[in-house]
């Protein structure tokens, strides 16, 4: 689908998007993306500028349709938020074919037309390229090429590889009309038991700082244009140092610490962040507990009402000019099905939804996350409580972003195209090596004969866990009882405690990285019976010691197939992975351990960079 192009007095291709006949400044492609912003600010009703505040989910039709009636999340109709309302910004949730994405955005951009200025809709994605399947954090990878989870990406430690996966990821995303990306997420993992740890680039400042820079190339260019997907940096000052590892999604989670004084430690990656240009900023939902800087005490309340936090240090002592958009739900609680998750309004739960609103905007932020509730700001702005002023501020911002991604000019996409590019057999093919790359052997036993477990060799009969009997039939025939086999192949997940309270909670993985004591004996059965060849799927740190005892060998993978664990494990693909956490040697080593400080457990099992390198591969 193609723009509908009127011609100018002079020759000049634009779109009418006003119907006026004129090419009005901010039609004008010709112009700079601020000229082409001030003049459609200076156009716009109030109305439409609050609409532009406001970022929300959205799903999409089976067919590329516009849902008409609240979806699984959604609240409203699309029609009604795009129209009635003016917003311009949504978070897309589950695709299920490249060509179902772009058909859907050009309906949606085609609806979009019909508003009073035709302001274009910037879609944004949290991470789809990788395993996890979590609504409030990220998806599968679906039709995209899949790669690693963050972890796994750091676990390379391959600055080159970053920036490879996010072009890739960048091409695919702009294939279906997909503009802005929410992520990365670049806080560090330095709290082990934290639930939010899989999509991070780990716990080293430093490597997650460069880290960062090649992501925000790959996403975004040198500067922010027509082939560029917009970044939100996430979560500002640095979500890690959660008290106890409980995540801030919850109530119970509420919590930021520093008992170990490393706030500015935290700061890294975000100030590499802001000097390579992301397009926005999102600050976290944690509430900075007895926190002081420069003599000042922080107030305690989240992030994303913390007027020190967005304006005094992210906007003054930063330089910051971007997009600040909160993190989901700051203003009221989200009712799904029959389960609720209030309001993330940590340390300002006595405030009404609008007094929440006014205090969001005072801190500085431009958008609010998860909102559609544009009357509340109308109604803000009305009774004076708010100036017309500082809903211009935001908006410019926001169309800025808008004008320099060229949505404007052309915001549609090629189904067929979308179809070619997305998910296409190279693609694939760079995600799996990249998964293979990332699995980080920790134990490498050798046998009677003195050769090392890995990498595997064909065998008599293998028995498998975790794993299709058709991956593991090249090692031997797949036998169901180890006391019949020649090798024992078991993948695990990382521990965790089950909840399911809140919506979300259940999609969450916190509490214990200590393995069921029934499923230790199970290992320690298997491995008294035949070598064990042991695989943990770390979403986070896990306590791996009384695996550690028995086990012929130990690998950790962060986001692989079957497929791709067995091809480094089998040397076809070197595993080049490096620990990109410490892994902790007990439970009480963690408790012991300063939320805020990487490397800080006792005498941890396997320590942040630790990974072996197979001496032997197979062709």
């Amino acid at each position: 689908m193609t723009p509908h192009l009127s011609t100018a007095a002079d020759g000049t291709s634009y779109r009418d998007l006003n119907g006026n006949g004129v090419m009005d400044p901010y039609e004008d492609p010709r112009l700079s993306p601020e000229e082409r912003a001030d003049d459609l600010v200076s156009r716009m009703s109030l109305e439409e500028k609050c609409g532009l505040m406001f970022q929300t989910v959205i799903e999409v039709g089976d067919d590329g349709e516009l849902l008409e009636a609240p979806g699984r999340i959604s609240k409203s109709p699309t029609t009604e938020v795009v129209v009635g309302k003016n917003l311009s910004h949504f978070n897309v949730h589950a695709i299920r074919t490249a060509r179902q994405a772009a058909v859907w955005n050009n309906n949606l951009q085609a609806l979009a037309e019909r508003t009073p200025h035709g302001v274009p809709v910037t879609i944004s994605t949290d991470p789809r390229h990788a395993f996890v399947e979590n609504t409030g954090v990220g998806f599968a990878a679906g039709p995209f090429s899949q790669w690693p989870e963050g972890l796994g990406l750091a676990a390379i430690d391959d600055v080159e590889t970053v920036r490879e996966f996010a072009d890739v990821a960048r091409r695919e995303y702009r294939a279906v009309g997909i503009r802005a990306a929410l992520h990365p997420q670049i806080d560090l993992a330095t709290e082990p038991r934290w639930g939010r740890q899989a999509q991070t680039l780990g716990q080293d400042a430093a490597r997650v700082a460069e880290f960062t820079a090649a992501y925000l190339q790959g996403f975004q260019g040198d500067e922010l244009g027509p082939d560029s997907v917009a970044c939100t940096t996430k979560h500002f000052p640095g979500g890690g140092p959660q008290k106890d590892g409980e995540d801030s999604h919850f109530p119970y989670g509420r919590e930021q610490v520093y008992p170990g004084g490393m706030f500015e430690y935290h700061l890294e990656p975000f100030r590499e962040a802001i000097r390579r240009g992301t397009a926005a900023m999102m600050p976290y939902y944690g509430m900075p507990v007895g926190l002081e800087r420069g003599g000042e005490k922080i107030e305690e309340v989240g992030f994303g009402y913390n007027r020190q936090i967005v304006t005094d240090l992210l906007r003054g002592e930063l330089g910051y000019d971007g997009v600040v958009v909160t993190d989901w739900e700051l203003v009221n609680d989200n009712h799904v099905g029959d389960q609720v998750l209030p309001a993330r309004a940590w340390g300002v739960e006595e405030l009404t939804p609008a007094e929440r609103m006014e205090k969001i905007l005072d801190a500085g932020a431009d958008q609010f996350g998860g909102e559609e509730c544009v009357d509340l700001l109308l109604d803000l702005v009305r009774s004076g409580r708010i100036g017309e002023e500082r809903i211009d501020a935001s908006a410019r911002r926001l169309l800025l972003v808008k004008f320099r991604l060229g949505l404007f000019d052309d915001p549609y996409v090629d189904p067929d195209e979308a179809e070619r590019i997305v998910g296409n057999a190279d693609f694939r093919a760079q995600g799996e090596r990249a998964q293979a790359r990332a699995l980080t052997v920790l134990v490498n036993r050798e046998d009677a004969s003195g050769a090392p477990t890995l990498p595997l060799r064909p065998v008599g009969r293998v028995y498998v866990e975790g794993f299709r009997a058709d991956e593991a039939a090249e090692l031997g025939v797949v036998v169901d009882d180890p006391a019949d086999a020649d090798l024992a192949l078991v993948r695990l997940g990382a521990p965790f405690d089950p909840r399911d309270d809140l919506f979300l909670e259940a999609w969450f993985h916190q509490g214990s990285l200590e393995f069921p004591p029934g499923r230790v004996y199970r290992m320690r059965r298997i491995a008294e019976q035949c070598p064990l060849v042991l695989v943990a799927n770390l979403d986070r740190a896990a306590v791996l010691t009384p695996f550690a005892e028995f086990a012929a060998a130990i690998a950790a993978d962060f986001g692989s197939s079957g497929a791709a664990v067995l091809d480094a494990l089998t040397g076809r693909i070197a595993p080049e992975g490096r620990l990109p956490v410490e892994l902790p040697r007990s439970m009480d080593a963690v408790r012991a351990s300063r939320e805020d400080v990487p490397s800080d457990t006792e005498d941890p099992l396997f320590p942040v960079h630790f990974g072996l390198s197979l001496t032997t591969a197979r062709a």
